[in-house]
């Protein structure tokens, strides 16, 4: 079982250079960032990444589907630095209904943390 390192991306930028960050930090066995098509186009990690591409307009439960059915089956460790409250509840409703664990990961000053 891998690890896989999951990520929202929101509209602002100023958070994106952390995820960027995490992304380079570790070995990954697999990266899936879940933003609008802005976020793709703009967004230019240095690894390969797989996308989950979300409207952020549509309902929750919409949004809470697009994620769930494409989650990884590996152990998750995700970011929550970036993105909106909304697409964060997604997530991890999308976990937790998954029957999913997961770790939450950070960049501090001593290096990448898991809790």
């Amino acid at each position: 079982m891998g690890k896989v390192f999951v990520a929202t991306l929101g509209m602002g930028k100023g958070t994106w250079g952390h995820v960027g960050r995490i992304i380079q930090e570790s070995d990954w066995d697999k990266i899936v960032l879940i933003g609008t098509d802005f976020a793709k186009e703009n967004f230019k990690p240095q690894k390969q990444c797989d996308w989950i591409l979300i409207n952020p307009r549509s309902g929750f439960e919409s949004l809470k589907e697009q994620i769930k059915d494409r989650l990884p089956e590996d152990e998750l460790c995700i970011s929550l630095i970036s993105g909106t409250g909304r697409e964060h509840s997604a997530l991890l409703s999308a976990i937790k209904e998954a029957g999913k664990s997961f770790k939450i990961v950070v960049l501090t000053r001593d290096g990448l943390k898991e809790y």
